[in-house]
């Protein structure tokens, strides 16, 4: 059989029965064509686990890579594979609903991505594949409800931060045992630094090229842990910096190296994210690939997965020697042109925003969103280094029709929960939003800077609560009167076992959030909340640690 080209794959499936395989648009004029003859897998093949995610009412992506030698360029050789699939509604598979043969192609590392389709929206389901006489473990997924619809409730967890070397995956065995119903990874699935020191080391040098990615994929997706919570539920996936390199804007890396340069290695970084990853996205072609995208859960929440990377200006100001990215103000801070989101996209999300009629808007964004000053200086990485571009946004927030928005985020290595307000660094303007800021799985928080970190941050009038001195992921439940955050939190990453708890809770309740149109008398709110904050009702648990 020919190769397959760049263009050519994902596509490429012969599917069979009532429940064919489903084509995505950019897909529908390939070729059904699967690799056939005698199968050149050497020995077990599934050796990265399984994963689905970006479902729809009626599909979901499923996920795998064949990759028998992991750690050696996966170990496939320079040929194609057909990859069987099924997906049934029960995990004996009894039942089998849907069921095809795609193509694991050498020039993608012998990664598939199925669109599975012809599914029942609001529905639970079991997969597998199967290939060279080897069957893959079983992962579990689920269709989101009808659109139109109205559901009473639903869970999801967010994660970030799993650095190899700093820790064991523990956070995500417990992440797999929770009764969710769809998972949200904000960023640094990797981490891109050479071997290191820490709990476990990676397998090279820093990593920057095609190969080089795919073996560092290769290390943390063989872990067993990450496996099972990635098999438990659907995933919807976005990229921080460490996929490609610590802190780099846009085309710019942190050691200003030439943007032609950097943009190779970016290229090579987002091709290895994407074939790593359960994503309803066409293989990129070069270093741009639009990640940012939305679901919609009946009209009980409205999910817009962000892009705070890709398409941002550089940092805004110089940083303060030996601070990072935290510095004082300089006049470009305030450059109306500089943009964290791009036009495109900002464009997409405030059109979201302003036609959606959900009960609950959440926001799944990398990096923190509220105000964080410092003493007068600000870390131009996140948020505060865009101002002009965040009050866009809060002004749409801000409309009474856009009802309890929620901004879930990742990246600080931190937990927390802060108001957003229409003034950012004022606590007497309506509340508009709310943050929820989960901890990492593994990556550690700078150890001598947490007990500074935690004071200055909570003293902060519109600062909830913060804890960053402990790992794991949050739960939040939504139904259509109330909002349940849960910050969980592990014993240890530094042992291979852990023990789980919930270390805070911050409750909502669903009302319309007032504009700033409105008065600002309040519902009854918690005691740790400011009096003359507009908002709805919020609760928090009593073992707050910051």
């Amino acid at each position: 059989m020919r190769g397959i080209s760049r263009r050519d794959f994902i596509g490429t499936a012969v599917a069979g029965g009532a429940g064919a395989l489903l084509l995505p648009r950019w897909a529908a004029a390939l070729p059904n064509q699967v690799p056939t003859g005698p199968s050149a897998i050497p020995s077990a093949p599934f050796t990265l686990g399984v994963a689905s995610g970006d479902p729809t009412p009626t599909s979901v992506i499923l996920w795998t890579r064949l990759a028998p030698d992991p750690l050696n360029d996966g170990g496939m050789g320079p040929g194609d594979e057909a990859v069987g699939w099924e997906v049934a509604t029960d995990e004996g598979f009894a039942d089998v609903v849907a069921s095809g043969t795609a193509t694991a192609s050498a020039m993608y590392a012998h990664s598939v991505h199925v669109d599975a389709g012809g599914l029942e929206p609001d529905s639970w389901y079991w997969y597998r594949f199967s290939a060279g006489g080897y069957d893959s473990p079983v992962g579990r997924t689920r269709t989101l409800p009808a659109a139109g619809s109205s559901p009473a409730a639903m869970a999801f967890g967010f994660a970030s931060c799993q650095s190899w070397t700093s820790g064991y995956y523990t956070a995500h065995t417990h992440l797999a045992a929770e009764p969710l119903d769809l998972v949200f990874f904000l960023g640094d699935f990797i981490y891109e630094g050479g071997t290191g020191g820490g709990v476990r080391p990676h397998n090279s040098a820093e990593v920057t090229t095609l190969p080089m990615y795919r073996n560092r994929y290769a290390l943390y997706g063989g872990d067993a842990e990450l496996q099972k919570s990635r098999a438990a539920f659907p995933w919807v996936v976005v990229w921080d910096d460490h996929e490609v390199e610590n802190n780099y804007a846009g085309q710019f890396d942190e050691n200003g190296s030439d943007p032609a340069t950097f943009l190779v290695r970016r290229a090579a970084a987002y091709q290895a994210w994407w074939e790593h990853q359960p994503v309803r996205l066409a293989p990129p072609t070069g270093p741009d690939l639009a990640i940012y995208r939305g679901f919609e859960w009946g009209d009980l929440a409205s999910f817009s997965a962000l892009d705070t990377r890709q398409y941002r200006d550089d940092h805004a100001c110089p940083p303060a020697p030996g601070l990072g990215d935290i510095g004082p103000v300089c006049d470009n801070l305030a450059n109306p042109d500089r943009t964290i989101l791009g036009a495109a996209q900002e464009s997409w999300l405030l059109d979201r925003l302003g036609a959606s009629t959900s009960i609950w808007n959440v926001l799944a964004n990398q990096v923190v969103f509220s105000a964080m000053p410092f003493a007068g200086a600000y870390n131009f990485d996140q948020w505060d280094g865009y101002p002009v571009t965040r009050q866009r946004v809060v002004d749409v927030l801000a409309r009474p029709e856009v009802r309890n928005p929620v901004i879930i985020t990742g990246d600080i290595h931190a937990a927390g929960v802060a108001d957003v307000h229409q003034v950012g660094e004022d606590p007497t303007t309506p509340r508009v939003a709310t943050e929820l800021v989960g901890t990492s799985i593994s990556s550690q928080f700078n150890d001598e800077l947490v007990d500074l970190a935690e004071a200055l941050i909570g003293s902060l009038p519109w600062a909830r609560y913060v804890n960053a001195q402990e790992r794991g992921y949050v739960t939040v439940a939504l139904t259509r009167d109330r909002m349940d955050a849960n910050f969980r939190v592990v014993s240890t990453v530094t042992q291979t076992s852990a023990t789980v708890s919930t270390d805070f809770t911050w409750s909502v309740d669903a009302e319309p959030l007032q504009g700033p149109t409105t008065t600002t008398t309040a519902p009854p709110t918690s005691t740790t909340a400011p009096s003359s904050t507009a908002a709805p009702a919020v609760t928090a648990s009593p073992n707050f640690t910051g």
